[in-house]
């Protein structure tokens, strides 16, 4: 237990409903469990570039002797006050995936922050990565394995997916903001040349976070006319969320680059089939009998992938043997209380 007390940046509030904040607030909740005294500090701005003067007040205000947690996305606000700060402060650094990994940067952005992430990185006294993957990604950043430290999410015990009624259509659930690297756009063209098969595709997500990528996303799925095939709900509550995914017959992915993918995890663990790429750390997160990866971007190879599981009987039998497989894994995966301590342990260990 930490004695000084532990404080955690995030921009803007904790209780958003993606991976990366789903993580934060689930270690959070866990740690207080386990007798932590935690300290959220929600900070203004947007990614990729929180307020800087706003890091600058929260990092001066925390109390010496302090063991702070920066998420990722507040990297690249000012590496310069992690570094004057980091004498009197324990900081380590929760790194999803790089931010200059984001699919749809400008070259301009992309080197800014690379070159931010890196002084901050280099300013820590410590690393923790949701996964193998990310840590090995850290190394261009100048980041030694001795520094790292990976602690990939749980999963909560769920009942396992129902699919859809008996003479419905498949049922393809895609869970994920409407932001470039999701790939939206990407399951939108490997769809169109689908539109002769049974099935309906649920998107839940924001629309609000890239609002120019979604309007070009469903301008897309109206002059290919697959309105009402393809169904936006918007950001979804956990309970609403968990519905549909025990109607799902399916789950798809077309991520360009996922630093973990715990939407991929929960689909696992309710024993649906995978549909996803092989962007970044998905092959590690996903079985490969439990589903198909295809390469990210190429919406020909996604449209093969998902015929093979929408098209007849032999459809049939390829969703059955990978929820199976799906099902067998789901038994072996670890739990939140797991990675709870895992977090725990690396937090001491690396301050």
């Amino acid at each position: 237990m930490s004695t000084a007390g532990l404080h955690i940046l995030v921009p803007g509030p904790i209780e958003q409903r993606t991976g990366g904040y789903i993580y934060d607030a689930r270690v959070v909740q866990g740690l207080r469990d386990r007798g932590w005294n935690v300290c959220i500090h929600s900070l203004p701005g947007e990614f990729p570039l929180p307020e800087n003067d706003a890091f600058v007040r929260v990092l001066a205000s925390i109390p010496d002797g302090s063991c702070v947690v920066l998420d990722g996305l507040t990297l690249a606000a000012t590496p310069e006050a992690i570094a004057f700060h980091r004498s009197r402060l324990r900081i380590i650094a929760l790194v999803h995936h790089p931010l200059s990994d984001e699919t749809g940067l400008s070259s301009d952005m992309q080197e800014l922050l690379m070159r931010l992430e890196r002084q901050a990185l280099l300013a820590v006294s410590g690393v923790v990565v949701t996964s193998r993957f990310t840590a090995d990604t850290l190394t261009r950043f100048g980041v030694s394995a001795a520094r790292v430290r990976v602690v990939e999410p749980g999963v909560d015990k769920v009942g396992f997916a129902e699919g859809p009624g008996l003479n419905e259509p498949v049922e393809l659930l895609v869970v994920g903001a409407v932001i470039p690297r999701k790939g939206h756009d990407v399951l939108v063209r490997a769809l169109r040349s689908l539109r002769h098969y049974p099935w309906h595709c649920v998107c839940a997500g924001s629309v609000e976070r890239d609002r120019s990528y979604a309007e070009r996303v469903i301008e897309s799925i109206k002059r290919n006319e697959l309105m009402g095939r393809i169904e936006f709900v918007g950001e979804c509550d956990p309970s609403k969320l968990d519905d549909f995914y025990r109607r799902a017959s399916v789950f798809v992915l077309p991520s360009h680059y996922e630093g973990y993918g715990m939407v991929l995890t929960e689909a696992l663990a309710r024993g649906l089939p995978i549909i996803s790429t092989t962007g970044g750390a998905i092959p590690d997160t996903v079985p490969s009998e439990t589903g198909a990866l295809v390469p990210p971007g190429n919406s020909d190879a996604l449209s093969k992938a998902i015929r093979s599981f929408i098209d007849g009987s032999e459809g049939v039998a390829t969703r059955t043997r990978c929820a199976q497989a799906a099902r067998r894994y789901a038994a072996t995966m670890a739990s939140w209380e797991a990675a709870v301590i895992k977090m725990e342990n690396a937090v001491v260990e690396l301050t």
